[in-house]
């Protein structure tokens, strides 16, 4: 016997966990996903390469809670409840095993996002999800004395008991009309996670150059050291992902035009730097300085360093001047890149703002504006750095979100 209907919209990482952990917890409720889009599980799909980035291997809460720009003081009672730990455990009580990177990542085993999604899918349907995609909610209102009606985008006219919106990042406010037409608020969605432009000929001609690096916008005081990839469209990576979360805010309102500064050797101050530099001068006298790179800079990200700081092919160790010496110093622990503009929006997979944190009940996922409405992922006010730590908030909110919506 049905005892209760709820609908959630959204099928994508939050979305399902929350439908699979709810009606695990309450086999007599009805479950509905809805998903607007012709596939389930898009993000999930292409994270990671296609290999799905599931988790961070970090097990404790408080620093996994460090992870997130956005979030984290939220996040700690939240871990506590359902963390890193316990994803690791629910996947492979499923039979999906995770193996872990040097980096901390978390990965199927099978290197294959598929196998997540089939992992998703598959429990959802055994627990009684009912599964439907490409139809979406396009309008939703309040019925009296309690519950929801909604009209799908199919024109279909439905009602719930109660609503879980895990939608997906609001990349702009009409993407959460359904929370706003319910009551709440939102906090101005921007971009986080995004690479950034740089117009400088010769940086380009590095495309596919992975190394590690400190990289800083000093106007921000931000700074983050991670390997560093240098694209066609100028740089990405690990390290500027992370300093585009962090300094989302203040990047958009520079108009994602602003100066960057790269430290190519990081794990040494300028006077070690220095000091290599007379070494190999005092070893290799006759060799040119263009030809003699330090370790662990690459041969050909040498030479453009050493040709951007304006030394002539020619010169050899024994005739660098002191003050050429002094430049060159300078070019390797602070080269200074202008960026003009940051990726494209298919590029962007995660949104710093949406529904303020303040209008949830953080230990149910209910809203504080609207009973009966709960929430779900990347359309609350949380957003994490790169390397799992999204997707962590995903599986979280939308555990504490199942297991409390039948509940109320």
């Amino acid at each position: 016997m049905i005892s209760k209907r709820v609908v959630i919209v959204g099928g994508g990482a939050a979305g399902f966990f929350a439908a699979i952990t709810c009606a695990e917890a309450s086999p007599g409720t009805e479950v509905m996903l809805f998903e607007k889009g012709p596939q389930f599980l898009a993000k999930v799909r292409i994270s990671g390469g296609g290999r799905c980035n599931v988790t961070h291997h970090c097990f404790d809460p408080r620093e996994l809670s460090a992870r997130y720009p956005r979030g984290s003081r939220a996040l700690i009672g939240m871990f506590q409840r359902f963390q890193a730990s316990h994803t690791v455990e629910w996947f492979e009580s499923r039979g999906v095993t995770l193996k872990t990177e040097a980096d901390g990542r978390m990965f199927p085993t099978t290197d294959s996002s598929q196998t997540i999604i089939e992992c998703l899918t598959r429990t959802a349907r055994n627990a009684g999800v009912q599964l439907f995609t490409g139809c979406g909610v396009d309008h939703v209102s309040r019925r009296a004395p309690a519950g929801f009606e909604l009209t799908l985008s199919n024109k279909e006219v439905l009602t719930s008991d109660r609503l879980l919106l895990a939608t997906g990042g609001a990349r702009t406010p009409v993407l959460a009309k359904l929370a706003t037409d319910l009551g709440h608020t939102l906090e101005p969605p921007v971009p986080s996670l995004f690479t950034f432009q740089i117009e400088t000929p010769w940086l380009r001609e590095l495309s596919g150059l992975a190394i590690e690096t400190r990289v800083s916008v000093p106007d921000a005081r931000l700074s983050e050291q991670a390997p560093m990839l240098i694209t066609h469209m100028g740089l990405s990576g690990p390290a500027i992902l992370r300093l585009s979360a962090w300094g989302a805010r203040a990047l958009h309102d520079a108009n994602y035009t602003f100066t960057l500064h790269v430290n190519w050797l990081p794990m040494m101050n300028d006077e070690a730097v220095a000091a290599a530099l007379h070494a190999r001068r005092t070893a290799f006298p006759a060799r040119l300085v263009v030809n003699t790179p330090l370790t662990p800079l690459p041969a050909r990200l040498w030479e453009k360093l050493v040709m951007a700081t304006g030394i002539d092919r020619e010169t050899r160790l024994s005739s660098l001047s002191r003050a050429a010496q002094h430049a060159l110093v300078q070019t390797l622990t602070r080269t200074v890149f202008n960026v003009t503009g940051k990726s494209l929006n298919k590029d962007e997979f995660v949104t710093c703002g949406g529904v303020p944190l303040k209008e949830v009940d953080l230990k149910t996922m209910q809203s504080r504006v609207c009973p009966g409405l709960f929430f779900a992922g990347e359309l609350l006010d949380i957003d994490g750095i790169t390397g799992g730590f999204n997707f962590q908030a995903a599986w979280t909110t939308g555990w504490i979100a199942g297991q409390s919506i039948t509940a109320s």
